[in-house]
């Protein structure tokens, strides 16, 4: 029988599982105030070596701050920050082995791509021999050999980006850090820089660290993630074990679109838990242990894309099966999203996600119409937080 797993993985690549691997990059207990405000509050953190990390959060989480203590542009108000056991304390940027890619890119505008990549290399006093080789090393892995004359403003801006980032590898840090670098480009052309951020990391086996606010582009390219809100991290996982399992209310509708149902423990009995809707009163039955008591509220946080539609209504006393009224519909060509009124009050409602797999459909689902709305036990989670 094949191995259950939450959801695929980018590779087999976990030495956080294992308690005895030591950190690459480590937070202890940082702390970060810019007069009255705490930009991060007491923040203890691991990053592993050749991990592809991404900070993700809401603007003013404290993200860039935390990236900006790690690069040295900001000195931590309490806490010590390690890099490859180093203490980071009192180094310089400069003096630091990272190098940072601004989503501004910061290119030279009066030098073309390939002096632009040779500048650091030169301002370290390497050979002019060695200079050539690493630039040509770095245009041939970032595909623009045939820009290399080229200036910035003859650039795309996908182009401009991969100039930034072949710049920035050109020393060989220990670690790179990415600061909203894509935030600039559309969305094909992201997902697209995405994909090859990923293979270039895994080809130089380096340490990727990327703060951004975009939860698919964090979900891409990294390993692992670490979701912050206020300064803190609420909670540090693998992609899916984010989406799939999160730990908080916060968590569950910051990544992805999300049905959030407050509800009552009705009973308790192993590993199966039985709810009760507090606004509707319609039953829920989940395969999940909770620490939550009989009668206390919880939230039964279930993913549009796990609710299944049809016509019809539903029967009394089934199990996870929701009698709802189509109230609007958004068809988005590859998938259709639909919001079921299930209560009295029109903001009682429940979405589901379904793929347009076919071009016709026979009996398609309306506004106002009558359906049921089904889900396995083990297709949402409880939260008590």
């Amino acid at each position: 029988m094949a191995k259950k797993s939450m959801g695929p993985v980018r590779r087999e690549f976990s030495p956080w599982e294992s308690p005895d691997h030591p950190p690459f990059i480590e937070f202890r207990n940082v702390s970060k105030m810019f007069g009255d405000f705490t930009a991060v509050n007491n923040l203890s953190l691991k990053i592993y070596e050749k991990e592809f990390f991404a900070l993700l959060g809401g603007s003013g989480c404290g993200k860039t701050t935390l990236m900006r203590m790690l690069a040295g542009f900001e000195t931590p108000t309490s806490g010590q920050i390690f890099l490859d056991g180093q203490d980071l304390a009192g180094i310089p940027p400069y003096r630091r082995p990272s190098n940072m890619m601004f989503q501004s890119y910061a290119l030279f505008p009066h030098m073309n791509v390939e002096k632009n990549i040779a500048f650091g290399l030169k301002q370290d006093n390497m050979p002019a021999q060695e200079i050539e080789a690493r630039v040509a090393e770095m245009l041939r892995l970032t595909k623009l050999e045939q820009f290399a004359k080229r200036k910035p403003h003859q650039l795309s801006g996908g182009q401009r980006q991969r100039v930034a980032l072949a710049r920035s590898l050109a020393k060989r840090p220990k670690v790179l850090l990415l600061d909203e670098p894509l935030g600039a480009l559309d969305r094909k052309l992201r997902e697209e820089t995405q994909f090859e951020l990923m293979a270039l990391q895994e080809d130089l086996k380096m340490t990727f660290l990327i703060v951004t606010h975009d939860q698919e582009e964090a979900m891409t390219v990294a390993d692992r993630i670490a979701v912050m809100d206020k300064g803190e991290l609420v909670q540090v996982a693998t992609p899916a074990e984010i989406y799939e399992a999160p730990n908080s209310k916060y968590v569950a509708d910051f990544i992805g679109d999300i049905n959030l149902i407050e509800a009552r423990v009705a009973e308790k009995a192993g590993s199966l838990t039985k709810l009760v809707s507090v606004v509707d009163g319609f039953a829920i039955e989940c395969d999940q242990e909770t620490e939550a008591n009989v009668g206390d509220t919880v939230w039964f946080a279930i993913r549009p894309e796990k609710v299944r539609i049809a016509h019809g209504e539903a029967e009394p006393g089934a199990v996870n099966r929701i009698g709802g009224i189509v109230w609007d519909i958004a068809y988005l060509g590859d998938v259709s999203i639909i919001h079921a009124k299930v209560g009295e009050d029109d903001h009682d409602t429940i979405r589901a996600t379904f793929a347009n797999i076919s071009r016709m459909v026979e009996n398609p689902i309306n506004w106002d119409d009558k359906v049921v709305l089904t889900f396995d036990r083990d297709a949402g989670v409880i939260l008590t937080r």
